[in-house]
């Protein structure tokens, strides 16, 4: 006969799960508030984020000024003067050649546009002189129909162009002050904690901040990554303007999703307009296969190792911040979960009990028996 259930058992598994539902649905208030709290303060929470992205990049330099006797404001300065420096130089490493060399892109785009229209008149089209200006008064109507929509989305873009200078100028002065001051933080957190808080919290911001400099280590390395190969691509290829567009791929390594497909875009635009539409083909496709390479094994790979997460974890992080909050969550997606997993791993050691061998009374490994 089946054993019948104990009414005592199944009252208190009941119990037990109720009060497990009731702790998670106190967790996912709690997590909803801080996030709802977060984005009220996210004109203020954003440059900081760019801030400690940056000083991750540059605090190795200052670690080693420090190292050798130099004072911490002397030694932020010149860090962030070198950084200003080198960004600068990555600018105009992108913007001179593109500049002199701006009137065979224009006459190439020309030259395009003309190729494209005799592709239409011939056949298979047959489409008429009258049939493209008539297309094209169309066109010109409709924008001028449009004409308020239009300035509302320039004013929009010029905006978080504006919201971007200041949140960089923002992120620049708080690294100098981060890599100033940096150093003296734990310390002084540490001093404001009571009790046991003052162990944990210093010791999970620690783990924290390698986890962060491991992702910006990671990062940069499949830039670089994608930047020769892509490189080594339009070389062959014998696109334009090479190195800015290495540069460019690299830079826009650190924007997932929408910096590749912006790098991809340009070089693909580039070729077209100086070569032909088939090379413009053939740098599409290479730009698809080091994406693919990028997305599936380097990325994933190399993330993988230096932030403890496995691969799958990290594509399904990048997913699920993309889909909540677009470019800056893909951005955020993977430091945050290195975090989540930090914050759980040091938890799960606090609370797991060491374990302890029965005392036999028999000497252990190493030990004499006196007597």
């Amino acid at each position: 006969m089946p054993a019948s259930l104990s009414s005592a058992r199944s009252r208190a598994a009941l119990r037990a799960s109720a009060r497990i539902s009731v702790e998670l649905l106190l967790v996912l208030v709690t997590t909803s508030v801080v996030l709802w709290l977060l984005g009220q303060m996210w004109s203020v929470v954003w440059p900081l984020i760019v801030g400690l992205l940056l000083t991750t990049l540059t605090w190795p330099m200052a670690r080693f000024l420090h190292r050798r006797g130099w004072r911490p404001a002397l030694a932020a300065s010149v860090v962030t003067v070198l950084f200003l420096v080198l960004a600068s130089a990555v600018v105009a490493l992108i913007a001179v050649p593109v500049a002199s060399q701006s009137g065979e892109l224009t006459d190439g785009v020309v030259d395009g546009i003309h190729k494209v229209r005799d592709w239409a008149a011939g056949p298979p089209l047959n489409i008429s002189e009258a049939q493209i200006s008539g297309a094209t008064d169309d066109a010109v109507e409709r924008l001028q129909k449009g004409a308020g929509d239009m300035v509302g989305t320039v004013v929009s873009g010029v905006s978080a162009v504006v919201d971007g200078l200041v949140t960089a100028v923002l992120g620049i002065f708080l690294m100098f002050f981060f890599l100033k001051d940096g150093p003296r933080f734990l310390p002084w957190l540490a001093r404001q904690l009571p009790g046991r808080l003052a162990v944990d919290v210093p010791t999970v911001a620690a783990r924290t901040w390698d986890t962060l400099g491991s992702f910006v280590r990671s990062q940069a390395f499949v830039g670089l990554i994608d930047a020769v190969l892509i490189g080594i691509g339009l070389w062959i290829v014998d696109v334009p303007l090479v190195l800015p567009l290495a540069v460019l791929t690299f830079v826009s390594a650190f924007v997932p999703i929408v910096g590749a497909m912006f790098a991809g875009f340009v070089a693909v635009l580039i070729a077209l307009v100086s070569n032909g539409l088939t090379d413009a083909l053939i740098v599409l496709a290479i730009i698809l296969v080091v994406q693919q390479l990028e997305g599936n094994v380097f990325q994933p790979m190399i993330q993988s190792r230096g932030l403890g997460l496995h691969a799958a974890v990290i594509l399904l992080a990048v997913t699920l911040g993309g889909s909540l909050a677009g470019v800056v969550g893909s951005l955020l997606a993977v430091p945050v979960a290195a975090m989540v997993a930090v914050f759980w791993n040091y938890l799960r050691e606090q609370l797991s009990e060491p374990s302890q061998e029965p005392d036999t009374g028999e000497p252990q490994n190493g030990e004499t028996v006196t007597s």
